[in-house]
Parts: C-alpha cells; structure tokens; sequence
C-alpha cells in the first residue's frame, strides 16, 4: 500500500483538530480565530470603540473577532497582500504595507490619526530550509514593528507572530526599546510542534 503524502497527513490533522470544528460552528474564517481569542481574553488587547490595523489578515478569522469585540465605534483597517472577502465592518486593502500605493490608501483613510492596535499575524511560506526560513520570519516581524512606528499611538498595542529562532531573542531585545511591556505567549490554538508564539507588546513609546 502507498504511503500517504503530506496532503493526507494534513487533511488528517484538520479533522480532528478540535478548532477547526468549532471554527466552522461559530462560523470563523479560519482556527486562528481562537488564538486572537484567547490574546485578548488574557490581555485585552482590544476594546469598544478602538481603531485597529491588522497586517496578514487573510482570510479574515482575526477581522471578525476584532469587529466581535470594538463594536460600531470602532474601526479596523485590514490589509494583505492576498484578496480577502469582504466582512461587514472591516475596511479592507490589498498590497504590501511597505508599498507606496498601500500609504497612500492608508493616509487618505486615517490621514494623521494614529491608532490604538497593530496586529500581525504574518507568516512566511515554509521552505523547510532552515536559515531561509528564519530570514523570513523576522524580516515580517520588523516589517510588523517598523509599520507600527508610523502608525501606532503612543501608549498603543502591537501584536505580532514569531518563531523560535536563535535571531529571535535578539528581535525581542529590540521590541523592548519601543514598548514599556513585552510579554510572550503561546495560545491555546497553537499547535503544540508549531515554532509559532506571538509577542504582546503594550506602552508603546511610553
């Protein structure tokens, strides 16, 4: 009997992954849905009426939670390089948050206005080759950081995804010069064998 490749390892875990199944009964876009859950359950992170910009919002799982949770008062701004369906709520723009025409987009939504949260739940495609790999993960993790200098608030919130990397340590050292608090976690909707865990980081500028 032929073994069974990587696409059947992977349909297999999603079967029985207890939060694939209640993201398709509550409805969520994807599982990651209950990582930002959990995040904010812990930390609150977002609250009514607070203006948000998520980076790597694709398909849309952390959109609906922060929408659940800033209300009609509030405002989030969605940006990927993928397209994504539209959500009730959510502002949505495509492209590159590093492109021109993405700050251009951005300036005429918010003009001077700096927000109050900074989400990234960017992650690279996984080559399998180590040391490429690691480049990429934190050149999206600075991309994440540099984007919330421009426009987070001061005292604001950025949260971002990481992987276990020698470099990594040497990027939260950096995210400590900017924010007053830095905490790490690793959600319950984290795969246990996943490298991922993502930084609070909250005082920004403070």
């Amino acid at each position: 009997m032929a073994k069974r490749g990587s696409s059947g390892r992977w349909l297999d875990r999603q079967a029985k992954d207890v939060f694939v199944r209640k993201s398709r009964q509550d409805n969520y876009r994807a599982r990651s849905a209950y990582k930002l859950k959990d995040l904010n359950s812990k930390y609150k992170i977002i609250r009514r009426g607070y203006k948000v910009i998520e980076l790597g919002a694709a398909p849309g799982g952390w959109s609906q939670v922060v929408v659940e949770v800033m209300g009609r008062q509030g405002r989030l701004i969605a940006l990927d390089l993928l397209e994504c369906e539209p959500l009730n709520s959510v502002q949505f723009i495509r492209g590159d948050c590093n492109s021109y025409s993405v700050k251009e987009e951005l300036f005429e939504k918010l003009g001077s206005t700096r927000v109050d949260v900074v989400l990234s739940d960017m992650a690279p495609n996984i080559s399998g080759i180590a040391l490429k790999d690691e480049a990429s993960s934190i050149h999206l993790a600075e991309t994440a950081l540099d984007f919330s200098r421009n426009y987070l608030k001061k005292g604001g919130t950025l949260v971002l995804k990481l992987f276990e990397y020698p470099d990594t340590i040497q990027f939260i050292k950096t995210v400590k010069t900017m924010f007053c608090e830095v905490i790490r976690t690793k959600p319950a909707a984290s795969r246990a064998e996943s490298r991922e865990f993502y930084v609070v980081a909250r005082g920004f500028g403070i």
